[in-house]
């Protein structure tokens, strides 16, 4: 392992963002960075030591935050913009929409807590229809990375984005997928394990999971298929296509809404390619979630690697 791969391992994706942005921070003075009175939360502090006039607490005013990045956008910055994914996603939707999409803007919105990553602060603090409101947005690319090495890779790699993107990021630390350092190319998935029986296709920390829910599937002879769809729009039909083929059966596996997120987009893919297969949307079902401990949840809703597991067996069946 490489000294720039060490770096990002072995850590939540939000702590990866962090050392990324102050890496291309370093590289290019355009980069300047925002946030909502959270900047410890979204590890932007070192970005304020190291660069404090490239630095702008916003205070607790989301919307105006938007507003602002799209402004230093048309000056030819480009802003990182991050708070919590349900205040990005929901309370600053309009100004995300309006001021930055419509616009086809450079802003980085770089969203951390995403899913349950608040935990015990409950349902008005989870995250659970994110990927689907910036899905519907012209313009946006959508990206949520498997781990922190990949976090960092497409933290770099957004630079290249000529309009705005959205990025989950978490506050637990994902379940360990990539351990040496890769090209990370938007729009492109990635086939984690190999399997013929079902395809997993999955992002964020479900990856990891699901990888440990194959391992749980392989011990009774069920050979599943991880596919880390860490770009979701927008999406790599080809993998989807691909997947189904050669497994009959796919299931999407979110720490997300069923509705909107990666389970809709992969079903959109399958419907219009017009495959014949068997298909199953995985995740939060349409329910406002509990509060508790992170893994608690995890069990509860059935989103760590024994519970994906006996939801492939229960498909299958």
């Amino acid at each position: 392992m490489s000294e720039q791969t060490s770096k990002y391992i072995n850590m939540p994706s939000r702590d990866a963002y962090g050392l990324a942005l102050l890496e291309i921070a370093g590289q290019d003075e355009r980069v300047v960075a925002l946030t909502a009175d959270l900047a410890s939360s979204v590890r932007m502090v070192e970005f304020k030591q190291a660069f404090p006039t490239r630095m702008f607490n916003m205070g607790i005013a989301e919307q105006n935050m938007m507003g602002v990045s799209a402004g230093m956008a048309l000056t030819g910055k480009i802003p990182f913009v991050s708070t919590f994914a349900v205040f990005a996603s929901l309370r600053s939707a309009e100004q995300a929409r309006t001021d930055v999409a419509y616009n086809n803007l450079p802003v980085r919105i770089v969203a951390s807590h995403g899913g349950f990553g608040l935990a015990v602060g409950g349902a008005t603090h989870h995250a659970l229809e994110d990927v689907a409101i910036f899905r519907d947005m012209p313009n946006m690319t959508v990206i949520v990375p498997a781990d922190s090495i990949e976090a960092a890779a497409a933290t770099k790699a957004m630079m290249a984005v000529d309009g705005p993107v959205y990025m989950r990021v978490s506050r637990p630390k994902e379940p360990t997928v990539y351990t040496e350092d890769f090209t990370f190319e938007i729009g492109k998935a990635k086939t984690v394990r190999e399997g013929s029986d079902i395809a997993i296709i999955a992002y964020g920390g479900s990856v990891g999971y699901s990888m440990k829910a194959a391992e749980l599937l392989a011990a009774d002879g069920i050979q599943a298929r991880v596919v880390n769809m860490s770009t979701v729009k927008p999406i790599d039909r080809a993998a989807i296509v691909d997947a189904a083929r050669a497994c009959g059966k796919v299931m999407t596996v979110e720490e997300h809404n069923i509705y909107g997120g990666l389970g809709s987009a992969v079903a959109e893919v399958l419907a219009e390619e017009s495959l014949s297969v068997s298909f199953k949307r995985y995740g939060v079902q349409d329910v406002f979630t509990t509060a508790a401990p992170y893994p608690d949840l995890l069990a509860y809703y059935g989103l760590d690697g024994a519970g994906i597991a006996k939801t492939v067996k229960e498909f299958l069946k």
